[in-house]
């Protein structure tokens, strides 16, 4: 199209770009801007080959956008970036104008273009927050213009000057002849203007005159600056004609100049003009002067005599202080060789000037105090550029006590000397190095006190005017005081900020001092700037601050925050800078958080350039290089707020070492280690902005990631160690990084991602913990003000704050001028879903345990890794414990299952049912099957009876489908943690719960739902865990069949039919699930009553099968009669017919031996419909494979035979695999009846001695120590008391019996004593208390013969030892 059709093709660009301006799509974004600025891009590449196109175009937006009616604040700003995008672009284009532009093209700029391009510029209102920019904006516009239509611009003033002469009105039109100021002059075209002026001047009214004086002045600046060697060569090669129409034009000036008043309008130009005559200046400087320019050098004499102060006018003072300056600066364009005559002309004036303008106790004042101090700027820049070396104006502007116009005018001069520097002879700033610490000191007190002002007040706008402190004595009542001193040390704030921007060596200088005072004075800068980038109340210093602080981290720069320790105090200071600005990011206290995040990417790049510089460095001194404590436990916090982050600079103590030196805070910071606290809190704010509605942002945190992992890689490289001991969770950080590129995806899209990317973060750190922990305070804050909106209305229709205000704050527009919430507002929502879904995806990994004592780290010499804070979050068990964040979470979420709000309850009840389902972590799975539990168990009565409540059963049909969903969804990991809590009790109660739920449209709906739940947990069966399977199925069998054809025949209305047949096919499918392999257990009957019982009940299934069949059948018949059979109907019913066949087959495969007698006999039935049914189902049964030998009459004892081998089975070196899977999976209540049966079964195959050896071996392996080996409540120690209990018995009663019978019977002994305690012996309180005939010594003899007889009958019993007890101890021998 751009071949064949040219036009169109440029008019498509063009409409495009219209229909993108922010005052017809409205407010930007970051996608818009892009493409913005991508169509931009276009239009100037098209216009260097299709000019008068695209200049035409751009010129017809604008005509149309001035012309458009905009109402409101948010429309007029629209309008205003709308101008200032077409206004930029075609400044672009021109200034690449095709130099072979027709003569038809110049002239339709002028006609279309200049009329629009100067409507801006004579239109400007002063005090309008954005028409300076316009018109700054308009005013490049026109400098490109005339840069090639020269001639255009030029006829357009020629004209209005000529129109001029011959008008009669004293308040003439001049705007045109103000273009002059803005136009693009060189040499030649200066000439032009000043013979075009010489030639008409006289004819001007007075007011045209003054108009042309004025505008001719700032042309010649625009020549002398944007064309500099030209003005040079002036002076190296004089130029007649330039000389004489200067001359001439002077002459006419002077002429005019009658008055003081016009003597003060005119002396700027006039000097200008004499700059213009070399050979004049030198011929006045001489003793004798030609009559013809004596009024030249009387003009010099004037103007000395009034810098002096003896003219007796002050208007004419300040003229010729105007005029001086005006020479000076011009005087640094000449090359002292050139002209020296002008140097000395300048040396006769300029210590009056200085004197006048720098006079701290008479500060000089014309009444409009931006011009005095651009006057005072151009005077101290033109002074350093001719003698850098007499800076006793520098000194008296530095001076703490001289006023802050001085501080800003020495500030704002040493920015230009650095950002302009055109000319080879112009010194550096190096000259000021020697002041850097009286700069800083500067920067600190214009530091304190601007944010002193502003948490004393109000914000206030800042606009383009100064108003400094020593303008309060005019303002008296009009403004309070300390409000304008506020408002010029925030204008004196951002040109300090400025200046270390474009140059941060003049304040990093630190001449003759030792390390740890460079170390001090760089930590005050560096934590000055940082206090600024979070305040809102003045924004234009905190992105001027962040740009600062961008290039002080830049590698040169960095070398110079303490050149005898670089690495040292880079970690020190950086580390700061980086936990102050991530907390205040965690916190939300920055409006424009994504702005700043992008900041703080670029840092992390400058941190890594300069860590890959060094790398190489001696190991020893680097303090950064310690390993992450893997096991999640935190840091210790500290709190660096403004006052601290002060007192953590050069206020602090500085701990002195080798050539270091280390900040301490107030805080606590002495022995912190501030790096891992600064990393693990940047790692917070990176998690956190995770969870923004603004994508920009989400994607921004994501891409920070990319460069922690480059820190991690470099670190590691240095330390010889895995990246793992540094970032654990390294790999799941590449990936983030990774899907950062993903620009075009949808918000949606994005969370989703992000959710499954959180949910495989295996290792718990301290920084995503306490991210976690973080999001949940603020998600329950949210959650608050959501449920009760609008109940947090005032009555005065003011609300107590906006939920972006106290829980988001990022973003300026989503900031409502007060209110609880806006669920109008979309984000607000969005966001709140957003943190929800983090919150599920997260959870997980902050169960895992935490070990008191980590991996051995090596950190900063700033305190041991030990006193590290642990996290509130712990480890919680199945049950779950509601002391925990985490099972709180869960909690809450189950309550907002059935959030019945009336705006946004539909949407929290979805979104919650989607990402508990979906985007959960696996972990938390066992917490909530047991919550969903407990949950359901109180919608019933002690009774067991139904408590049906319209709230019980919206939770029923929400947890259906989170279960679906979650057991749906293939999630990674989700098999591991399926089967830590069984769900038998929770499917019951729901199956329970439903079946009272009637015959209703919507009951029929979640019994389909409950249905396919069933399926689905029947797909995952080997995932999940169940205490009585076969017990739980058959139930649900019985329960789900007593769906099937319970209502199908019933219905009346056809969609009523539908869902029932819907119903039908779903039970169905879910029957067969749960008949496959499932012999059936009647729930009484014992012996041959229970097979009976058996028999019937499948009998029961069987028939009901059959009917079921029956009915399609007849269905499908009648459809077929009436001609009515639809194609759907039909389909279901082929399915459901499948389904009851598969049912079958499951059943009698499964129950053969109960089943057979009853099914026979349909292989007879006289109906063939019913012959071919039971074919059908026999062929099945007989494909899945099924053993008939079940019908024989030992099949239990066989089956229990199989039973036992597998569990004795033993492998190749003697291990039993399955008895010590049951060890590892039973649960310790248990393990009584387990050792029981291991125990019986082992002995009974001979086989107890390796069941012994295996269970005491991992009894043994396990011991923390001897102390406790056998003594905790283990399963090992269980079989052994078994073991004595079962087989020591028998021996133990047949052993001691015959001893003890003889001691209690027997005469011989009946009156020996045996107490041997002396004790007993004595008399107490007057008695003794045994009797008087026995003896210690008797009785001591007697126990000793009776322990003999005992003794000797143990041993002589070891034959009759059993050999099970034998096998006991001598496992024990062994393994001890």
């Amino acid at each position: 199209m751009a071949a064949h059709k040219p036009v169109e093709w440029v008019q498509a660009v063009v409409n495009r770009f219209d229909e993108q301006l922010p005052i017809k799509a409205g407010q930007q974004n970051t996608h818009t801007k892009v493409s913005t600025e991508h169509n931009k891009e276009c239009l100037i590449n098209i216009s260097k080959y299709k000019f008068s196109l695209v200049i035409s175009g751009l010129t017809n937006i604008l005509k149309n956008v001035n012309n458009m009616r905009i109402f409101g604040e948010t429309a007029e700003k629209n309008l205003y970036l709308s101008q200032l995008i077409i206004l930029d672009t075609l400044e672009k284009c021109l200034a690449g104008q095709p130099k072979d532009t027709m003569r038809l093209d110049e002239t339709m700029l002028v006609k279309q273009l200049l009329p629009e391009i100067c409507h801006f510029i004579h239109t400007y209102r002063e005090g309008n927050q954005h028409a300076a920019e316009l018109r700054n904006s308009a005013s490049g516009v026109l400098f490109s213009l005339s840069c090639n239509n020269f001639n255009a611009v030029f006829s357009r003033i020629s004209t209005r000057l000529q129109e001029l002469t011959v008008c009669s009105e004293d308040n003439a039109d001049v705007h045109d002849i103000e273009l002059l100021q803005y136009i693009s002059v060189d040499c030649s075209k200066l000439k032009r203007l000043l013979q075009e002026t010489v030639f008409k001047f006289k004819a001007l009214k007075k007011v045209a005159q003054l108009a042309v004086i004025n505008s001719l002045e700032k042309a010649f600046w625009n020549w002398v600056e944007n064309y500099p060697d030209e003005f040079t060569k002036l002076y190296q090669t004089p130029q007649t004609d330039m000389a004489d129409c200067a001359e001439k034009l002077f002459d006419l000036v002077d002429g005019f100049a009658e008055s003081t008043k016009r003597k003060a309008a005119v002396w700027p130009l006039q000097i200008i003009l004499l700059v213009l005559c070399p050979e004049i200046i030198q011929d006045i400087a001489k003793d004798v002067v030609e009559e013809t320019k004596m009024n030249k050098k009387l003009f010099l004499d004037n103007l000395r005599k009034a810098l002096a102060g003896h003219s007796g006018s002050r208007q004419l003072t300040e003229s010729a202080a105007i005029a001086c300056v005006k020479l000076c600066k011009a005087s640094t364009y000449i090359n002292w060789e050139d002209n020296s005559v002008i140097f000395l002309l300048v040396q006769s004036m300029v210590v009056d000037l200085k004197n006048l303008l720098f006079n701290p106790s008479k500060p000089f004042s014309r009444g409009n105090q931006n011009a005095d101090v651009d006057l005072m700027i151009d005077c101290l820049v033109s002074c350093f550029r001719i003698n850098p070396h007499n800076n006793q104006h520098f000194k008296i502007c530095l001076a703490q006590n001289s006023p802050s116009t001085f501080h800003y005018v020495l500030v704002n001069s040493l920015h230009r000397i650095i950002t302009n520097s055109a000319l080879d002879w112009w010194p550096k700033i190096d000259a000021v190095y020697c002041h850097s610490m009286e700069l800083r000191s500067m920067f600190s007190e214009t530091l304190h006190k601007a944010i002193q002002g502003c948490g004393a007040h109000p914000a206030i706008r800042m606009t383009p005017s100064l108003t400094f402190k020593e303008k309060m004595t005019s303002l008296k009542f009009k403004e309070k005081p300390t409000d304008l001193e506020t408002r010029s040390y925030k204008f004196l704030l951002l040109s300090l900020v400025k200046l270390i921007h474009a140059d941060p060596k003049l304040l990093l200088c630190n001449p003759r001092k030792q390390g740890p005072e460079t170390q001090g004075s760089t930590a005050e800068l560096i934590t000055g700037l940082v206090q600024l980038v979070p305040q809102s109340s003045m924004p234009d210093i905190a992105q001027e601050a962040m740009e600062a602080l961008l290039v002080l981290h830049q590698l040169d720069s960095i070398d110079l925050w303490n050149p005898d320790a670089p690495i040292e105090t880079f970690w020190e200071i950086s580390s700061q800078m980086l936990f102050y600005i991530c907390k205040k990011l965690t916190s939300h206290q920055m409006l424009s958080s994504t702005e700043i995040l992008k900041w703080l990417r670029e840092i992390l790049i400058c941190r890594n350039k300069f860590l890959l510089k060094n790398k190489q460095s001696d190991r020893s001194s680097c303090h950064f290089l310690f390993l992450y404590d893997v096991s999640g436990g935190g840091t210790s916090q500290i709190s660096l707020d403004h006052e601290e982050m002060i007192r953590c600079a050069p206020g602090a103590t500085l701990r002195k070492g080798k050539g270091n030196s280390s900040m301490e805070s107030t805080a606590g910071c002495s022995g912190t280690p501030i790096c891992r606290q600064a990393q693990t809190k940047l790692e917070v704010a990176l998690y956190m902005f995770l969870w923004s509605p603004d994508i920009e942002a989400v994607l921004v945190a994501m891409s920070c990631f990319r460069h922690l992992c480059e820190e991690a890689d470099i670190r590691c490289g240095v330390d010889e160690v895995s990246v793992h001991n540094f970032l654990p969770n390294y790999n799941t950080f590449m990936e983030f990084a990774s899907v950062s590129n993903m620009m075009s995806t949808g918000r949606a899209a994005l969370q989703k991602r992000v959710m499954a990317l959180l949910r495989r973060i295996e290792h718990p750190t301290a920084g995503n913990t306490e991210a976690w922990e973080d999001t949940h305070a603020k998600w329950e804050q949210a959650t608050k003000l959501i449920l009760n909106y609008p109940k947090t209305k005032m009555e005065d229709g003011q609300v107590t704050e906006s939920l972006h205000k106290t829980i988001v704050k990022r973003r300026m527009s989503h900031v409502s001028g007060g209110g609880s919430i806006d669920l109008s507002d979309t984000d607000s929502l969005q966001e709140w879903i957003n943190m929800t879904g983090f919150l599920c995806a997260l959870g997980g990994v902050c169960l895992q345990h935490r070990s008191s004592a980590g991996l051995a780290t090596y950190s900063p010499p700033m305190g041991p890794v030990n006193e590290r804070k642990g996290s509130m979050i712990s480890m919680v068990s199945t049950e779950g414990n509601a002391e925990t964040p985490v099972s709180k979470f869960i909690d809450r979420l189950l309550t907002l299952m059935v959030c019945n709000h009336e705006k946004v309850g539909l949407q929290i009840r979805t979104n919650i049912k989607d990402l508990v389902g979906l985007e959960l972590s696996p972990a938390l799975y066992p917490m909530l099957f047991n919550k969903l539990k407990n949950t359901i168990s109180k919608f019933f009565d002690s009774q067991g009876q139904v408590l049906l409540t319209e709230t019980n059963t919206q939770f029923v049909e929400q947890t259906i489908a989170i279960m679906k969903n979650l057991l749906d969804n293939h999630t990674e990991g989700s098999s591991e943690h399926l089967g830590q809590a069984s769900i038998e009790t929770m499917m019951l109660n729901l199956v329970r719960y439903v079946r009272v739920l009637g015959n209703l449209v919507h009951a029929i709906q979640i019994k389909t739902k409950l249905c396919q739940l069933v399926e689905v947990m029947m797909e995952r069966r080997d995932d999940l865990s169940f205490c009585q399977e076969m017990k739980f199925r058959n139930k649900m069998v019985e329960y789900l069949t007593d769906w099937v054809m319970g209502t199908s025949n019933q219905a009346t209305d056809e969609d009523v039919k539908c869902l029932t047949r819907d119903l039908d096919q779903a039970s169905m499918e879910a029957v067969v699930s749960l008949l496959a392999g499932l012999p059936l257990q009647p729930e009484e009957g014992d012996g041959v009553e229970l097979m009976e019982a058996k028999s019937q009940l499948f009998l029961k299934y069987f028939t009901l099968f059959m009917n079921l069949l029956n009915d399609c059948s007849e269905v499908e018949d009648e459809s077929a009669q009436t001609g009515g059979r639809k194609r759907g109907m039909s389909r279901r019913l082929a399915s459901l017919r499948h389904c009851t066949v598969l049912a079958m087959s499951n059943l009698l495969n499964a129950n053969v031996d109960s089943g057979l007698m009853h099914s026979i006999g349909l292989g007879y039935h006289k109906d063939l419909q019913t012959r071919a049914t039971f074919m059908e189902v026999l062929t099945k049964i007989l494909q899945q494979g099924t053993e008939f030998d079940t019908l024989a009459e030992t099949v239990l004892a066989d089956r229990f035979e199989r039973l036992v081998e597998l569990v004795t089975m033993m492998g190749d070196q003697g291990e039993l695999p399955i008895a010590m899977a049951l060890a590892n999976v039973v649960p310790c209540s248990q393990w009584d009846e387990l050792a029981r049966v291991l125990v019986t079964l082992f002995d009974s195959r001979h086989l107890l001695y390796q069941l012994l050896w295996n269970m005491f071996s991992k009894e043994v392996e396990l011991a923390d120590s001897m102390q406790t080996l056998f003594r905790g409540n283990s399963l090992a120690s269980k079989i052994m008391t078994f073991c004595f209990k079962v087989y020591g018995a028998t021996y133990l009663q047949k052993l001691l019996e015959p001893l003890l019978r003889t001691v209690i019977t027997s005469s011989e002994w009946q009156h020996v004593s045996f107490e041997v305690d002396p004790t007993r012996f004595e008399i107490q309180g007057g008695e003794q208390m045994l009797e008087p005939t026995e003896s210690l010594e008797e009785n001591q003899r007697s126990l000793l013969q009776m322990t003999e007889k005992f003794f000797h009958a143990i041993i002589n019993s070891s034959s009759e030892f059993p050999p099970q007890l034998r096998s006991v101890c001598h496992c024990l021998y062994q393994l001890i």
